[in-house]
């Protein structure tokens, strides 16, 4: 069983330069070499199906969610651990990282930047307390992390902001990250698992998540 699950958000695309995908097969492996579940988009195609096969032949747990109107778009992958499919995206969103303990982000399109600034603001208006990592090959979040930084400058969000995103050139150093981080503190933020829910729980979490998007 593993011992946490880590969240991927990344591209449907493998991306202009070969080091996405390098770095996308360098993570799936790192996570099952570490005994860490891969939790992401399902899908079979890019980035994503990059990152679920080399975590696949490593020996790692997978397990994936997409919604019904990606299925064919970015060929479902059957084959997990477990398959989640869900009516939308947002849906999609909020039960990957409610079983996941970290995220990390590789390179992405405006789908990976959704994902990123949705999971942001949540950890900025205190609904989780997991940590954000960026996966920066190739400085490929360079212009992100200057953007970030402009928000905080121009006052638009307090210096804590910049606190819950990290950054690590490699899949490696993405994982010392989160090796760093007390296990004990990463399962207390991981209680939001869907399997370690009750009931009233969880339809407290999805309201309140509901809410939120209601309300941006």
């Amino acid at each position: 069983m593993p011992t946490a699950s880590v969240c991927v958000f990344c591209g449907s695309r493998t991306g202009a330069r070969p080091a996405y995908q390098a770095a996308a097969k360098d993570l799936g492996h790192a996570l099952a070499a570490g005994g860490w579940q891969l939790v992401y988009g399902a899908g079979d195609v890019g980035l994503m199906g990059a990152v679920a096969r080399a975590a696949q032949a490593a020996g790692g747990e997978t397990f994936g969610v997409i919604p019904t109107h990606l299925l064919n778009r970015e060929v479902g992958k059957t084959d997990l651990t477990r398959f989640i499919i869900t009516e939308t995206m947002h849906e999609r969103k909020k039960v990957m990282v409610m079983n996941a303990d970290a995220i990390v982000v590789l390179p992405g399109g405006a789908g990976s930047l959704d994902e990123f600034f949705e999971v942001l603001t949540w950890r900025q208006l205190g609904l989780h307390d997991k940590p954000i990592v960026l996966l920066d090959c190739e400085g490929f979040w360079g212009p992100l992390k200057a953007l970030l930084h402009h928000i905080v400058d121009e006052d638009f969000a307090d210096e804590s902001l910049l606190d819950y995103v990290q950054s690590a050139e490699t899949a490696e150093g993405a994982l010392e990250i989160l090796r760093r981080i007390d296990t004990g503190r990463m399962r207390r933020a991981g209680n939001g698992h869907l399997d370690g829910m009750t009931m009233m729980q969880r339809a407290q979490l999805l309201e309140l998540f509901d809410l939120l998007q209601r309300g941006r």
